[in-house]
């Protein structure tokens, strides 16, 4: 599907060009993409599959439904709707989950190595993406997803960069490949290494993709360690917002000086990533019910994966294979840089 862009950078940006002509014409693929999101929940319940998040098997109901049923015209405006205003909305809310006190109690030192993995991740996984000759708005995406928070921030990521949509694929299903090797595999390498919970917790949350990944694999190795690990992975995730932040200040730089047509395009700017900032500090205030966390993390999950649904909705197969092997050696490369980097780290400092 064709990507709405802004024609000119004069005067404040056309909201009305991202949506539908009509609320009525955004109904069938909202629709649809609502009743993928619920499936994908509703499957979860089935023994063996629950070690996917929905987010995952969203993805993976919506390219199947397109690539054999194939999606309908009249499906399109709501597929796009759920693309921008539902996956915007639902990293807002994602916020939510995320409050300043969990900083605090991973600690100065904890926090300090799980941005030094972030950064090393990310600025290493561009360029080995560059070396290898992959695009470079996939090898963000990838980068992304491995050094922050998985399928989400793979999403988030392309607010600002602005890949196709089977870049998107690709790149969510690295982080899911490799995101679960890491949750089978390293509960083992912490026992042979006897590492306590404390560092394993660390470990596991400076390094694995998915946050669902994380909580598996830290529990695996016991409740204190399930905790701390969680913990750990989100505060990485609040990392979420300043790099698509800085992404999308360097696609405007890019577009400036590009000149000519680009140079009058509207640069991206992820205003939502405020709304997340936002929703971080009222979680922070402790003014939210207890009792309402549970719910408002289920909408952001549900949210999240109505998006991907109508990714997947977008998504073609034949193209995705088109991306050859190499985006995969990619995110293995990444994968393997971020465990051994943040493996180092602790056992140096903990």
């Amino acid at each position: 599907m064709e990507r709405i862009t802004a024609k000119s950078g004069r005067g404040p940006l056309n909201i009305g060009a991202y949506l539908p002509s009509s609320s009525g014409g955004i109904l069938p693929g909202l629709a649809l993409a609502v009743l993928i999101a619920a499936s994908a929940f509703a499957l979860r319940q089935v023994p063996g599959v629950g070690v996917l998040s929905p987010l995952i098997l969203s993805i993976l109901i919506g390219m199947a439904f397109h690539n054999l049923i194939g999606t309908p015209a009249s499906a399109k405006p709501g597929v796009a709707f759920s693309l921008r205003r539902v996956l915007r909305a639902g990293i807002v809310l994602l916020g939510l989950q995320l409050t300043v006190q969990q900083v605090a109690a991973v600690g100065l030192g904890g926090v300090t190595l799980i941005v030094a993995t972030l950064l090393a991740t990310f600025v290493f996984t561009t360029w080995l993406g560059r070396v290898m000759g992959v695009d470079r708005g996939l090898t963000q995406l990838i980068a992304a997803g491995s050094s922050i928070c998985g399928a989400s921030a793979v999403i988030a990521t392309n607010t600002v960069t602005r890949a196709r949509d089977e870049d998107v694929a690709y790149a969510v299903a690295c982080v899911t490949v490799f995101g679960s090797l890491s949750m089978v595999l390293m509960p083992l390498v912490a026992g042979s290494l006897s590492m306590g919970p404390h560092a394993f917790g660390l470990w596991a949350g400076a390094s694995i993709h998915e946050v669902a990944q994380v909580v598996a694999a830290a529990y695996a190795r016991g409740q204190e360690a399930g905790e701390f690990g969680t913990i750990a992975k989100l505060t990485r995730v609040m990392m979420l917002a300043p790099v698509v932040l800085t992404l999308g200040a360097l696609a405007a730089r890019r577009l400036r000086r590009a000149g000519g047509e680009a140079h009058r395009a509207t640069p991206p700017v992820p205003w939502f990533v405020f709304g997340f900032i936002a929703m971080v500090g009222l979680a922070s205030t402790g003014w939210l019910p207890e009792v309402t966390k549970p719910a408002t993390a289920t909408l952001t999950q549900f949210l999240l994966a109505t998006a991907l649904a109508a990714m997947g909705l977008e998504t073609d197969i034949r193209k995705l294979a088109a991306e050859g092997i190499r985006p995969a050696l990619l995110g293995a490369g990444a994968w393997i840089f971020v465990s051994l980097f943040s493996l180092g780290l602790v056992l140096m400092t903990i």
